[in-house]
């Protein structure tokens, strides 16, 4: 009877569209150069490994040469900068993960990228 509880949630699942995924961003950041200079990529899997993986593939065909990982998230991400800091954030909402991201990152930072796998 439990598997087919299981079986059945499963099929709801991915009938109604629904599908657990996680996100990523990956950036090319490097002291002294602006939020606005930043390259990025944004990326989604089944997993944070492939959002990852994703986000890096995203980052270097934006043209970017030095991409890193910088934030994976199951819900909404975000990663902000200044020319001398830069810090990221998740949680529920993109205002959520921008909020704690710019809270981390100090005075003079902006938001380079969010984003919400939803």
């Amino acid at each position: 009877m439990r598997k087919l509880i299981l079986a059945a949630a499963a099929a709801l699942v991915l009938h109604s569209g629904m599908a657990l995924a996680a996100g990523a961003i990956a950036v090319d950041d490097e002291e002294g150069v602006s939020a606005s200079e930043v390259g990025y990529g944004v990326g989604t899997g089944s997993t944070r490994d492939e959002a990852g993986a994703d986000a890096m593939r995203e980052c270097k065909k934006a043209g970017n040469k030095g991409c890193k990982v910088a934030v994976r998230y199951d819900t909404c991400g975000a990663y902000a900068g200044s020319r001398s800091s830069y810090a990221i954030g998740y949680g529920k909402t993109e205002s959520a993960a921008k909020s704690m991201a710019l809270d981390a990152c100090g005075s003079g930072c902006k938001i380079v990228v969010a984003d919400c796998d939803n």
